[in-house]
């Protein structure tokens, strides 16, 4: 078995086997993770660390290296995960917390997207160690890199607003990046964490700021893997683009008036 394979059934396998012990947790350690979804049915965050779980598990069974992929898996989901647990769910969007700290009120969300920045800013720099000559300044391309790891953390947990839509979006980009070779060990991880997927489609868990986050930060590194420094910084200016435009524009809503968008966020729930 290749390296990248056993980097995806590895993860798969985690999801399955984490998501079954979920599911056995006795009431009072499943309780804080509880939620009510757009659909106001009750639904489980614990999607979030069983992602994380299987993501870590998968990174480390693929090839090296793998450091900065632990990083940008684990971090982001701890952040995540506080801000799940303790946020505060009256302030949304980067504008709502940005107004808080300009108000004197520091919260979890602040917190986490400051803390989003520092660890995309060390694994920026961590890749920036390998960058062969004629790429360009390695301080400048790190800083597009972070931006686009921090940034993928934050739009994948922007899309995780409906059953399976963020779950979709990873998994397909995630296919797509296991062609590039840099890519291959984290784009395993992101591939086989739609293990999770049959529990995320029915409603029953999502991912929560804590798998989203770490999802979407695994995603950014595929990406800063898997494309070259122009490639690198289209995609850092399409994730800023799209996060701003989430301040004024829904996008369920624009999803929800497009046909074909429409039916692929539709595709597997239950009608």
């Amino acid at each position: 078995m290749s390296d990248v394979a056993r980097a995806l059934t590895t993860t798969l396998a985690t999801a399955r086997g984490l998501t079954a012990l979920v599911r056995a947790l006795p009431d009072g350690l499943s309780r804080p993770w509880a939620r009510t979804n757009h659909a106001r049915r009750p639904v489980t965050l614990l999607e979030g660390p069983v992602v994380v779980g299987a993501a870590l598990a998968g990174v480390l069974a693929g090839p090296a290296p793998r450091r900065t992929a632990v990083l940008v898996t684990l971090a982001p989901g701890l952040l995540g995960g506080v801000d799940d647990l303790a946020g505060d769910s009256t302030t949304k969007g980067l504008r709502g917390h940005l107004g808080a700290l300009r108000s004197g009120r520091i919260t979890t969300g602040a917190l986490k997207v400051g803390g989003l920045g520092a660890v995309a800013m060390v694994a920026a720099l961590m890749e920036s160690a390998s960058m062969t000559t004629g790429e360009g300044s390695p301080l400048r391309q790190a800083a597009v890199d972070s931006v686009l790891i921090a940034g993928s953390a934050n739009l994948i947990n922007l899309l995780d607003l409906r059953p399976g839509r963020a779950l979709k979006v990873t998994t397909a980009v995630g296919a797509v990046l296991l062609v590039p070779t840099g890519s291959r060990s984290v784009a395993a991880a992101l591939v086989g964490a739609a293990g999770v997927l049959p529990e995320d489609l029915a409603g029953e868990s999502m991912l929560g700021d804590c798998g989203a986050n770490a999802l979407g930060a695994l995603l950014g590194l595929a990406l800063v893997r898997g494309t070259g420094p122009r490639g690198r910084l289209v995609a850092a200016g399409v994730v800023t683009g799209l996060t701003l435009v989430s301040e004024r524009v829904s996008f369920t809503r624009v999803i929800e008036s497009t046909p074909v968008l429409r039916e692929i966020d539709a595709w597997g729930r239950p009608r």
